[in-house]
Parts: C-alpha cells; sequence; structure tokens
C-alpha cells in the first residue's frame, strides 16, 4: 500500500489520551525543537473548551492535530485561517485521507498561536501565498498516516494478530480473516498507549478515497445557521466599542486635540491618544462614532501633504531608466536596434484597495496576567507578536482566538487592527472591540502598488518575436514587509510575471526600479502577477498583431518548453471554441499566466455596450498539481475572476493632497451581480504535488479581457481600469 515515509523524531510526535477519553495527536514541525516548545506553553489553548487546553504536557507543541474521541468523532485542529477559501474543509481532507476517518464524522476547530503550526514555507503562522495546502501536505498526510497505523496496532494487540493482517476502512479497524471489527471511538484510548512508529505509508494517488472528491465544506451549516463567528461578531462580558480617528494623509501625525465635545456623547467613556490616531471608546459603536466625529483635531501632515496622482507617476518615469535587472538573457539592447520591427508602449496600472467585505475589526482583553485577542487575521504569529510588544507580556500569556474572515486578500496579513484594539484595552483596563468604517477600510490600507512600465519588442522579417525589454518602476511591498528579501534592489513580488515571462524569446531584459512616494502598500491577491500579467500579455497581443499572426497560435509556438502553460492554453482555447464564430459584436482575448507554482489560462467573450465591456462568459483551464477539493478549486476560480475582472473593469485609487479619493462602494465600485459572466472552470488532472489555488486564478483575467477589447476595437489597453 502506498509509499513508505519515514518520521523524523524531530518533525513528529506526541501522542497522549485526550480528556475525558479518545487518541489526541500532535504533530511536530522540523526546526521546532524542546525548548521552543516549552516557550510557547499556555499560547495553545484558546478557552477550556479548545482541544489545545486538553493537553498538559508542557513539551506538547503540535503542528496539526487529530482529536478521535469515544464517540467516534474526529476532530481536526486548523492553523491556517479561513477566509472563504475553504481551507478549513481541505487540510482535514488531507489527515482524514491517510487516518481513514469516516468523513461524515470529520469536524474543524480553528488552533491557536504558536510556533508548531508556522506554514513551513512562509516560516510563520501566516495564511498567504497561496501556501496553506502545499505547505501542509505532507505534514497532515503524515499525521493521519500515523493516527491510522497506532489504531490498528491497538486493535491488533486486542485481537492477538499482526497488524498487517487488519486494514482500516471508515472510522474502522478491520481484520479480513476473522471478521472482526472495532471503531476508531471504542479503540481511541488503547491507541494512545501504542508506542509512536518511525515509518508510516502514505496512499498512492489511485488509493485516494477522499482526496481528489467534490466534498461540501465543512463551515457551510455554520454560515447558514448563523453560528460562524467571524470577528465582529465577538462579544465579551463588559466590552467597550471603539472607533479610531487617525490621520487623513499617508505618515501625518496627532499635534493636539480637543476632546470636551466627544465626551458629551452619551455612551462615551474615554478619548485615548494611540499610534494610530485619536480613539473613542464608548458603550457601542455608534456612540463611539459619534464621539469620534465630534473630536477636534489638529494633525501634522508632514511631508506627503501635496502628494497627488502625477506626483507619484513622475517620480516612476523618472526612475523607470535607472533599474536593476530582474531577468537578463541574451542582448535585449542590441536586438532592438536590429530588429525588422520594434514595438514600444507604456503601461499603467493604479493603485488597488483590497475591498474586504467585512472591514477591519479586533477585540482585545489585556490584563495583568495575560492578553486575549480575537481576530479576522491571516497573521497569527504577527499578531501574538505585535501584542507581546505592545502589553510586555511573555507570549504564552497572549492568546489569538481567531475567528471567520470576512475575505483577506493579503490586507489581514496586516496588525494595525490588531495594534488598535491591543492599546486600548491596556489603556481603559477592559476588553475594547475595534471596528473600523467602510470609509477607514477604504482611506487607510495597504494598497497594491501602482506602477509605470515601459516595454519594447522585435521582429524579425519573418514576423518571429527576437527581443523583448520591460522596464518596471513602482512600490516595494517586500522592502516594509520582510526587507532581507529584497536582494540586489530587486523586490521577487514586483517583477513576478514579469521577469518569470514564459515565451522562448531569445533577447530578453527585465529590469525594476525601486520607488516608494509615501503610500502604503502591502500583499494583494495574487501580488505583482495581478498587474504584470496584464502587462506583458496585453503587450504580447500587440506583438501578435504587428506580426500578423494569431495571438493564440503564436503562444503555442512559443510555450513548446513550457508543457504546464502549453496545456492550459490549448484546454482553455478549445473549451472556449477558440476561432470559431462568435455571436455578433462578441469577441475572443486569451491570456495565461503562471502564479504560486500554478498555471492558469482563461479565455474571455466580450462586447462593447454603449461604450461600456461587457463579460460574457470566461473559461478557465487551471493546473494546480493533485487537486484535493475540486469544489473548493471551481469556487476559487470564480471567486479569482470575479476579483480580478473587478479591478480592470473599476478599481482605481487616486491620491489628492495625500489622501485617498474614494471612500465607500459608491466611489469605489465592485462587479454586480447582473455585469457576473458565465465562467466554465477546467481543472487539468494531475498526481503532482498541490500547488497553489487561491491566488492563480486573477492574473489572467484583466489581459484576457483587454485583449478582447482590442480585438474589437483595434485599439491596445495599456492602463487600468479598462476604459473605451
Amino acid at each position: 500500500m502506498g509509499t513508505l515515509t519515514k518520521l523524523n523524531r524531530r518533525e513528529f510526535l506526541k501522542v497522549s489520551a485526550a480528556a475525558g477519553g479518545g487518541l489526541l495527536i500532535g504533530l511536530y514541525l522540523p526546526g521546532c525543537d524542546r525548548r521552543g516548545a516549552e516557550s510557547d506553553v499556555g499560547a495553545t489553548g484558546t478557552d477550556s473548551s479548545h482541544p489545545a487546553a486538553k493537553v498538559n504536557e508542557a513539551s506538547f507543541e503540535p503542528n496539526a492535530w487529530i482529536r478521535i474521541g469515544s464517540d467516534d468523532s474526529v476532530t481536526i485542529v486548523v492553523g491556517s485561517s479561513e477566509m472563504g477559501q475553504g481551507v478549513m474543509t481541505s487540510i482535514p481532507m488531507l489527515v482524514a485521507e491517510e487516518l481513514d476517518a469516516d468523513w461524515d464524522l470529520v469536524r474543524a476547530e480553528f488552533a491557536p498561536a504558536a510556533k508548531a503550526f508556522t506554514n513551513p514555507i512562509i516560516g510563520q503562522q501566516l495564511t498567504g501565498g497561496s501556501t496553506a495546502i502545499r505547505g501542509f501536505w505532507d505534514i497532515c498526510r503524515k499525521a493521519g498516516a500515523t493516527g491510522r497505523d497506532m489504531l490498528v496496532a491497538a486493535a491488533a494487540k486486542q485481537w492477538g494478530v499482526e497488524p498487517d493482517t487488519c486494514r482500516t476502512e471508515r472510522n474502522t479497524v478491520i481484520h479480513p480473516k476473522s471478521g472482526r471489527k472495532l471503531r476508531y471511538g471504542a479503540l481511541a484510548d488503547a491507541a494512545a498507549q501504542q508506542p509512536v512508529p518511525q515509518n508510516v505509508f502514505l496512499k498512492e494517488p489511485d488509493e485516494f478515497r477522499i482526496i481528489g472528491k467534490p466534498e461540501p465544506r465543512l463551515d457551510t451549516p455554520l454560515k447558514v445557521n448563523g453560528e460562524a463567528i467571524f470577528g465582529q461578531d465577538v462579544t465579551r462580558p463588559g466590552m467597550l466599542h471603539a472607533a479610531v480617528a487617525r490621520c487623513p494623509v499617508f505618515g501625518g501625525k496627532l499635534k493636539s486635540h480637543d476632546d470636551s465635545a466627544a465626551k458629551k456623547v452619551k455612551g462615551v467613556r474615554h478619548v485615548v491618544a494611540i499610534d494610530g490616531g485619536v480613539a473613542v471608546v464608548a458603550d457601542t459603536f455608534w456612540a463611539a462614532k459619534k464621539g469620534r466625529d465630534a473630536l477636534k483635531i489638529d494633525w501634522d501632515f508632514g511631508p506627503n501633504a501635496k502628494l497627488d496622482d502625477k506626483a507619484i507617476f513622475d517620480q516612476f518615469k523618472q526612475a523607470v531608466d535607472s533599474g536593476a535587472d530582474a531577468h537578463k538573457a541574451g542582448d535585449a539592447e542590441s536586438a532592438l536596434g536590429k530588429a525588422a520591427k520594434k514595438l514600444e508602449a507604456v503601461f499603467e496600472v493604479p493603485y488597488l484597495a483590497h475591498g474586504c467585505m467585512e472591514p477591519m475589526n479586533c477585540t482585545a482583553d489585556v490584563r495583568a496576567d495575560g492578553c486575549h485577542v480575537w481576530a479576522p487575521t491571516q497573521a497569527q504569529t504577527k499578531t501574538q507578536q505585535t501584542a507581546k510588544k505592545i502589553t510586555g507580556l511573555p507570549v504564552e500569556k497572549i492568546k489569538v482566538h481567531t475567528t471567520f474572515l470576512g475575505g483577506g486578500f493579503g490586507r489581514r496579513s496586516e496588525v494595525d487592527f490588531v495594534a488598535d484594539a491591543v492599546q486600548l484595552s491596556k489603556a481603559v483596563g477592559k476588553p475594547v472591540k475595534v471596528i473600523w468604517t467602510r470609509e477607514d477600510t477604504t482611506q487607510h490600507d495597504f494598497y497594491r502598488p501602482a506602477t509605470y512600465n515601459r516595454l519594447a519588442a522585435g521582429l524579425d522579417e519573418n514576423g518571429n518575436l527576437v527581443a523583448w525589454q520591460h522596464k518596471i518602476a513602482g512600490p516595494s511591498i517586500m522592502s516594509r514587509v520582510f526587507p532581507n528579501a529584497v536582494k540586489n534592489g530587486i523586490d521577487s513580488t514586483s517583477v513576478e510575471g514579469a521577469a518569470n515571462l514564459p515565451y522562448a524569446v531569445p533577447n530578453l531584459h527585465v529590469t525594476y526600479a525601486m520607488v516608494n512616494p509615501g503610500v502604503p502598500v502591502g500583499f494583494w491577491r495574487s501580488v505583482g502577477s495581478s498587474q504584470n500579467a496584464f502587462i506583458t500579455e496585453c503587450f504580447f497581443d500587440e506583438v501578435a498583431h504587428a506580426a500578423g499572426k494569431d495571438p493564440y497560435e503564436l503562444r503555442r509556438s512559443m510555450l513548446k518548453d513550457k508543457p504546464h502553460h502549453l496545456k492550459v492554453l490549448e484546454l482553455a482555447a478549445s473549451k472556449a471554441g477558440w476561432g470559431k464564430s462568435l455571436p455578433s459584436g462578441h469577441y475572443h482575448g486569451i491570456a495565461v499566466a503562471e502564479a504560486f507554482k500554478s498555471y492558469c489560462a482563461q479565455v474571455a467573450e466580450v462586447s462593447i455596450e454603449r461604450g461600456k465591456v461587457r463579460v460574457h462568459r470566461v473559461v478557465c483551464a487551471i493546473d494546480c498539481g493533485t487537486a484535493v477539493n475540486p469544489n473548493t478549486i471551481e469556487a476559487q476560480m470564480e471567486s479569482a475572476i470575479v476579483y480580478g475582472l473587478t479591478a480592470a473593469l473599476k478599481g482605481e485609487i487616486n491620491i489628492k493632497d495625500g489622501r485617498v479619493q474614494q471612500s465607500n462602494f459608491n466611489d469605489y465600485q465592485l462587479l454586480r451581480i447582473d455585469e457576473m459572466p458565465e465562467v466554465e472552470v477546467h481543472i487539468v488532472k494531475s498526481s503532482d504535488h498541490p500547488t497553489g489555488i487561491g491566488e492563480p486564478g486573477t492574473p489572467p483575467i484583466a489581459p484576457a479581457v483587454a485583449n478582447a477589447v482590442f480585438a474589437a476595437t483595434g485599439k491596445p489597453i495599456r492602463k487600468l481600469p479598462i476604459k473605451i
């Protein structure tokens, strides 16, 4: 059966009897030694009902937990955040597959913040970069396989038979020869006493019973019946509410404030200056907001008081020719000079807000003996460390309770809203819930970077693409978040989707000039690929037009050494009927992109109606390795297309006098239901290691639509949002 895998003793494992009976399995993460485990004692529990709280051993530091109850239930504790991407179902599927669990008895719970839940790809407990499944693929499967073998050993001992004469199926150990059976619940206590196996077999793909099946999401019933707790749903005894007034200009600081009028508002208890601005703390959120509106504040607007869109892009233009090399092959400059035909273009993309449906919020309760934080966060490690810095408490005294997230998209990997709540609870001595308004959330974001791009391409006398030059100027996310990741002036996230251009161009040169004008930037769904795929794929269509070639066929000819790109490209084109007749006034556009080790191609069917772009249909092909849950993959492609289409047709953050001009959904619009195209998703069958899925569907949609508009109008689209 399957493949034998050896369990590194530092990687695995701690087994104990769960309180009240049952088997509890914890999985160690490489690099987390015993000393590190002890430092997190107490950080693994959220409250007395959490499975982590049932473990009393100081050295118990799990990464993934299995709790098998005497009632036959199987509970998986998941260290990743659930923001709609389905991780609270997909990760349990990995464990349940190897455990041979009865899926009808599987439940999922949020994990606490602790080093043991570190995402091995990112290096901290953080959900982002489409890494949850690919990061925990082996870890969770080993946990399930170990639990399975221990249950088998317990049953075999009871029956007096050899373990290899037994098998497992749907929460049951079976001895085929005698016909005897035992349920996992009946074996759980005995299994906890078994020695931990040093080697376990993992199933081969053709043995999968759960992985690869379109399983319904475990969190759907909770969201339908109202039991799911999002950040804004949190309540605590004696809790107060807070609204924070923030400087409208980026980088501005508080000079002084007059709170006399605010304190006259019924229900207002405190007015507190914090790092984020000036907070009004009250009995209700509405009282806090009214009190905030009554504040008289004098701000020091700082050096960005006159910053606007023109000044920002002027900085980009001045720097674009002085960028550092991100990728260089051949001699693009010389090849462009010798080219029979040369194309040049300038592309611009704007800043974008995240537009999460649930505004930023956090609840904190800081006491002398500990701190509890309830947050819809993607970043448990950063949340815990932020609370530690503010309170001065040791990390084991800080408990992070992750709630469901009403959208993340990278915004909730930040911790500014967490700092608000912790500082205020510490100041007033009571639990405090901070809720940002929609205007706060829009105007105080960490935005997708705006960039200025200068491109050139050279064709030989036969119309072959022989040179490609791409110069990028724009802000750096990594220089703020992970500065050590910036090497030789290159932020890899700024050039992804450009430096890894898949086409076989003999002379290729990509440069990047880092310019940080003062607008805060952060990770936004698919990060640099979301804009660079638009730029490169649209310019490629311009090249195809200049060469007199079909853009799909030219892509095919230049992707012969890129089988994954080629496969999704051909699949999307075939399913969309590329080259076949369309309804009058309808046009096709195509694009392909690699992001987070997955490959996605999309064909958009578009018409121009009353001067506006109307997208009728999108055909999407995705290659993401092993498809753990096809339902999740299809939903994530649809979601990514909605998100990317919103950005392509509507998204734009404008800066004037150092301030964001957009405020709410009236002027930062999202795609409406009547604007939603038909979406058709095709998943490439694969047995490869799973790759990213939450973000790869976003990069191709903007260029696919823009290329269809180019086909319809003959005018290339070089600036977002798309305007006719």
